[in-house]
């Protein structure tokens, strides 16, 4: 819902599709490959423009977006008791996000970008953490991290060094000038 949000108020042109991808499963085997979280990131975002674009045919930009901490990978939240977890271990602690878009036309990449961010949350209490937790709720598993910057999870830092767009999930500065020299966004 996030890019789509930004992809509007930004004025470009989309369609929604589903990517069609069994996430968890291509996680697996890219792991297996030995990617790092940030090329995890790129190929995610390539397999899924590629099966985008498999299924219509058109331009199609796929995105994905992982969490970098201690060298490994962390993983959306399956339920809050796991993402209190997760927050309990990073709060304190810097870590890494890596956005990655990437645009498929004629079944072949043609556009890719990664923007890595790097944030550090603020060491707070387990009382704000649980406050924070029952006012977000459900929204907060579909975030890698736990978090929305655009929202009350901007109390959790106190060091962000990136773009914003990207913290959200999109690069959005690069895609729109990217869709500039394709002519689909006004130059």
């Amino acid at each position: 819902m996030t890019r789509q949000r930004l992809l509007r108020e930004a004025g470009v042109p989309y369609r929604v599709i589903g990517p069609g991808v069994d996430e968890e499963a291509a996680k697996v085997g890219l792991r297996a490959e030995g990617l790092s979280p940030r090329e995890l990131a790129d190929a995610l975002a390539e397999l899924k423009a590629r099966c985008g674009f498999a299924r219509t045919q058109v331009l199609t930009l796929g995105c994905d977006q992982t969490l970098e901490w201690a060298g490994q990978s962390l993983d959306k939240a399956a339920d809050l008791a796991s993402l209190r977890t997760q927050l309990s271990q990073i709060r304190g602690h810097v870590h890494l996000l890596h956005s990655a878009a990437v645009l498929v036309d004629s079944g072949y990449p043609v556009w890719r970008h990664v923007s890595t961010s790097k944030l550090r949350m603020r060491r707070f209490s387990d009382d704000f953490m649980d406050s924070y937790i029952r006012e977000e709720g459900q929204a907060l598993l579909s975030c890698v991290g736990g978090y929305r910057v655009e929202g009350i999870g901007a109390q959790l830092f106190d060091l962000i060094e990136g773009d914003t767009f990207s913290i959200q999930g999109l690069p959005l500065l690069p895609l729109l000038e990217a869709l500039r020299q394709r002519g689909i966004v006004r130059s």
